[in-house]
């Protein structure tokens, strides 16, 4: 709307003599209980008018009117100024901007963005708080790609460390040479299964320790599991062959295991990282920012940075015995990414119980003067909860991944089934529609709510037909296609209608806000404003579907209009919808 905009600087310069910025202008979209579709809001310009706002309204309006060719009329409510634009202007925008195939794809805009997300431990299988990490920070890459942006989706893979020197421990011990190929297990699921095997025996030590006089935290750490771990990982670090040899084998049982779970999720990465491969450029960069003084060594050859003049703590970078934290890693990460793609921004897609640790490693970099720092952001996301005794879990602890997407794909197979909605599917098709609904109705209940807030999973509220659900809108998507198929649409841009009623135009306004929509969502790196503007068109949809006889209607003009219109609707759902990766079916 900006022919609205530039207007209304224009007035206030002709009437009030007064120059305003274009930012200055504020559009809304008009409240339903008032005429019109754009509300200016007056009320800063009583200052420059010393007039009341509601005068101040109906001068700019009636400037508007006599300017503007587009605009049929205006209204004032107190010092809103709501604006009613003739049926012809959004008639053309159907035409010349949301029916050709460029509508809603932005210009490339020479930015570079990095999105860093999944970023699993290779040494249990994914669970229900990565699955929303992957489906948001894959749906953040697909808004920003749509938005103009040039996105490299990366994963940085935990590797190293402390927890898989656990399960290989474990396997040692009680493995016998157990694959997955020999248990029938994911390659995830059996590595996974030796770390609960560890933490049960380390358990046990502990207690008889302490049946011993010593102290919990004493008998945590002289438990000779732990012990015996930390020499493995110190061994892994020195390059032993033996243990680097079984940490390949292990991991790569667990890279098959993810490969699956992720073909499953529909999620896919341009990039991965491995902290195997940059803990030592952390090390690098220790050594560096000890010599420029940023860090410091205690005593017993920790070294630590000194935050608390930035309101935060001293923080331990590099461990005493040498071996490597996790800052260590996220500084040599950050470093060597910024090396291979010199990108504008980087978005760490992590939950909120690391904001602390993002809020320190990027100070860090920014005290090291690293190219790039000024780029970082963390997208901290909230948990997810479900209602008790909702799902099953494997481990009695967390639910993965895996055992989630199936549940969803049966609830969606019963509901669906309940409904009728498959008479007359071929069982191949059946399995795909299951599949395509469950994940659907998971993704879209995930991605509906503000990253930032901690929201309930329901597995069975989310694939509701009825409800605020991704179901309900892949079914109007369905619906759609249905009424073009059965039509025998072909897109005509000569048929065009003079007038528009109501729901009509509520329909067309809706879809020209989709661009817009897109770049707040980008902005914001919030999925959730693309589901919500989804919703609301699927019913928008459903009120002109009901209201206005499509097939029937009284002449072949009206009849292709509406098929068009029908159209425009169902492209706009599906890319909405692939914004988010959801899948819409043809058929329902």
């Amino acid at each position: 709307m900006n022919f609205i905009i530039d207007a209304a600087v224009k007035a206030v310069k002709h009437l009030y003599q007064t120059d305003v910025a274009s930012a200055a202008i504020g559009l809304q979209e008009t409240r339903k209980e008032f005429e019109g579709q754009i509300t200016i809001v007056t009320f800063p310009f009583t200052k420059f008018s010393r007039k009341g706002p509601e005068q101040t309204a109906n001068e700019i309006g009636e400037f508007l009117k006599n300017e503007l060719t587009e605009v049929a009329d205006f209204n004032v409510v107190k010092g809103f100024l709501n604006i009613s634009i003739k049926d012809e202007y959004w008639i053309n925008q159907l035409y010349t901007q949301i029916l050709p195939d460029s509508f809603a794809l932005a210009q490339p805009n020479g930015k570079k963005v990095m999105v860093e997300y999944s970023s699993p431990n290779t040494n249990k299988p994914l669970h229900l708080g990565h699955v929303r990490n992957n489906l948001l920070g894959y749906s953040v890459s697909q808004i920003l790609e749509a938005a103009g942006y040039e996105v490299i989706k990366a994963n940085l893979v935990n590797d190293r460390g402390i927890h898989i020197c656990k399960s290989m421990l474990a396997w040692q011990k009680f493995g016998n040479g157990e694959t997955p190929a020999s248990s029938g297990l994911k390659g995830d699921h059996l590595v996974g299964k030796y770390y609960v095997l560890f933490d049960k025996a380390y358990k046990t030590q502990i207690e008889e320790l302490k049946a011993t006089g010593q102290t919990e935290d004493e008998a945590k750490k002289n438990a000779p599991f732990i012990k015996e771990a930390q020499q493995m990982l110190q061994k892994w670090e020195a390059g032993d062959t033996e243990v680097i040899d079984l940490w390949k084998t292990m991991n790569g049982w667990v890279y098959a295991g993810f490969a699956e779970t992720y073909k499953q999720m529909g999620v896919n990465f341009d990039k991965y990282y491995y902290e195997s491969d940059t803990y030592l450029l952390g090390k690098d960069i220790i050594d560096e920012g000890l010599q420029k003084g940023v860090f410091f060594k205690k005593p017993d050859g920790s070294v630590w940075i000194d935050l608390t003049a930035d309101g935060l703590d001293e923080k331990l970078v590099l461990r005493s015995d040498g071996t490597s934290v996790y800052m260590t890693q996220d500084m040599g990460t950050a470093q060597l990414k910024y090396n291979d793609y010199h990108m504008d921004k980087s978005i760490y897609v992590v939950g909120n119980e690391q904001d602390y640790h993002f809020k320190v490693l990027f100070l860090i970099l920014n005290k090291l003067g690293k190219a790039g720092a000024d780029g970082l952001f963390h997208l901290s996301y909230g948990m997810v909860d479900l209602p008790s005794g909702k799902m099953k879990s494997r481990e009695g602890t967390v639910v993965d991944a895996d055992d989630l997407m199936a549940e969803m794909e049966a609830t969606a197979k019963e509901q669906t089934e309940a409904m009728g909605k498959v008479d007359g599917f071929a069982e191949a098709d059946k399995l795909q529609l299951y599949h395509t609904i469950g994940m659907g109705a998971l993704k879209y209940f995930l991605l509906k709510v503000d990253p930032k807030k901690r929201l309930l999973f329901d597995p069975n509220e989310s694939v509701d037909f009825q409800g605020h659900t991704g179901p309900f809108i892949q079914y109007t998507h369905a619906r759609i296609k249905s009424v073009l198929s059965r039509a025998d649409y072909q897109l005509d841009t000569n048929i065009v209608v003079t007038e528009l009623a109501g729901v009509e135009r509520d329909l067309i306004v809706l879809l020209t806000q989709f661009p817009d929509i897109i770049q707040s969502a980008a902005n914001e790196y919030s999925p959730a404003l693309i589901a919500n503007y989804v919703y609301e068109l699927a019913k928008v949809y459903n009120k002109f579907y009901h209201e206005k006889s499509i097939l029937q209607a009284e002449d072949e003009v009206l009849k292709q209009f509406r098929l068009q219109l029908s159209a425009a609707s169902a492209k706009v759902i599906s890319k909405g919808m692939n914004l988010l990766g959801i899948d819409v079916p043809e058929r329902m």
